[in-house]
């Protein structure tokens, strides 16, 4: 699979490299959490939030929103899934990692995507991007068979637990709209059918189960 830069045009659709923030310490501290040999995704950590780039970045991306600070971590060659929210997303590597992405514009009507159209970037260590809104994206994947470790900034409550239940996926394995996509509060999700997702997840990614190691 071909592997570009962030610091390439063909990255601008889909969000921007950050140079006006000072990541080296939440870097630092990054470096302090655990890498498992599967994934594990954590949407707050208070050793992160208290670092001061905590309110820089509520004030610089989200407009002074109140935001959490996790981490994705651990080792992936897979595409598995693809993932949207209604706001931006920052993300900063600790290690050299690769960020599998799409463009919700390109989500047919019935909600299934064409993994064919999804692109790979190479997000450097110490550095951090901002995925824009209409970015889809999942989790990262390590290099050359190496762990990730990647913070990861959104809106306060966002990827926590939904208070009600929403529209099912059909019988059909189809989406009878978007509310079937809905997995978590502000996380709307298109799974593959070979990512391992539990019962009920909307399969609709088409196509080759993306690995960047091929």
């Amino acid at each position: 699979m071909e592997i570009l830069k962030v610091e390439s045009e063909e990255f601008h659709k889909y969000g921007r490299v950050i140079r006006n923030v000072d990541f080296r310490e939440l870097v630092e501290k990054m470096k302090d959490m655990p890498m498992p040999e599967g994934v594990v995704y954590e949407p707050s950590v208070l050793e992160l939030e208290k670092l001061p780039v905590m309110k820089e970045l509520s004030a610089v991306f989200y407009g002074e929103m109140p935001i959490q600070i996790g981490y994705c971590n651990g080792h992936n060659t897979y595409l598995n899934g693809l993932e949207y929210h209604r706001s931006s997303e920052v993300n900063v590597a600790a290690t050299d990692t690769v960020l599998i992405l799409g463009r919700q514009q390109d989500v047919n009507e019935d909600f299934t995507y064409d993994t064919a159209k999804a692109q790979a970037f190479f997000l450097p260590g110490g550095t951090g991007v901002e995925l824009y809104a209409d970015t889809l994206h999942y989790a990262p994947c390590g290099v050359e068979g190496k762990g990730f470790l990647v913070a990861v900034v959104l809106p306060r409550g966002t990827n926590g637990p939904l208070r009600e239940k929403h529209t099912a996926v059909a019988a059909d394995g189809s989406a009878p709209n978007e509310d079937a996509l809905l997995a978590a509060v502000n996380k709307w999700l298109i799974g593959h059918a070979e990512g391992g997702h539990g019962e009920g997840t909307f399969l609709g990614l088409k196509g080759k189960n993306l690995n960047i190691a091929e």
